[in-house]
């Protein structure tokens, strides 16, 4: 996809708005996109406490400053997101900061399962992996590039988890692993202090020419 339609755009939400959206739907007992069963409703109240937490917490780091202050032109940072996703609740309040320092760039957001046909263009080794981040010219509406799903060293993590749970038969013991697994990535998450998610999207960002 080498433009994005105007229609997506227009619909899509401020991250205020996104928040508002996660929370009115939680007080109606649901999590966006079409699951709205008792294990997601708790991975989305999960992240709503992630999220407002690292927006007190979160620092950018006076490099990524020296890179913001690069961007020249007119930018919307769209990001494709679910509610539900853990990734996507350590990474957005770090773009919201990012964001937020430059008047040139716009963030906004739209919900993957609304979007699949924009979601398969920017597929991740095949699948929908989100967060994904897509740089776009204000003016124009052309792909600059994109981002994403997470940072380098967390793929690494949740790939392999990936491989290793393929190798475990037992339902129960899979679902263990699986919860393990997740603890290991947000402790990763914690202990980084979202710096690697600084450097890898400001990298990729400037790599690109968003700029």
């Amino acid at each position: 996809m080498k433009v994005i339609p105007s229609a997506i755009i227009e619909k899509s939400w401020t991250y205020s708005e996104y928040r508002e959206k996660i929370d009115q739907l939680l007080s109606e007992g649901k999590a966006t996109g079409d699951n709205h069963s008792e294990a997601m409703l708790e991975y989305t109240r999960l992240n709503v406490s992630r999220m407002k937490r690292l927006d007190k917490t979160a620092r950018l780091t006076e490099a990524s400053l020296a890179s913001l202050a690069k961007i020249e032109r007119g930018m919307i940072w769209l990001v494709i997101t679910e509610g539900w996703c853990g990734d996507a609740a350590q990474i957005v309040p770090v773009l919201q900061k990012l964001a937020n320092e430059r008047e040139k760039v716009e963030l906004r957001f739209v919900l993957r399962d609304e979007n699949l046909d924009l979601m398969d263009a920017f597929l991740t080794n095949g699948g929908r992996s989100i967060p994904k981040v897509v740089f776009v010219d204000a003016e124009t509406l052309e792909v600059q590039g994109d981002w994403g799903p997470r940072p380098e060293a967390a793929q690494v993590m949740v790939m392999n988890t990936k491989e290793e749970l393929k190798a475990i038969t037992a339902a129960e013991i899979k679902a263990q692993r699986y919860k393990e697994a997740q603890q290991e990535l947000h402790l990763w998450y914690a202990k980084d202090k979202n710096r690697s998610t600084q450097e890898e999207f400001l990298h990729a960002l400037i790599g690109s020419g968003g700029k």
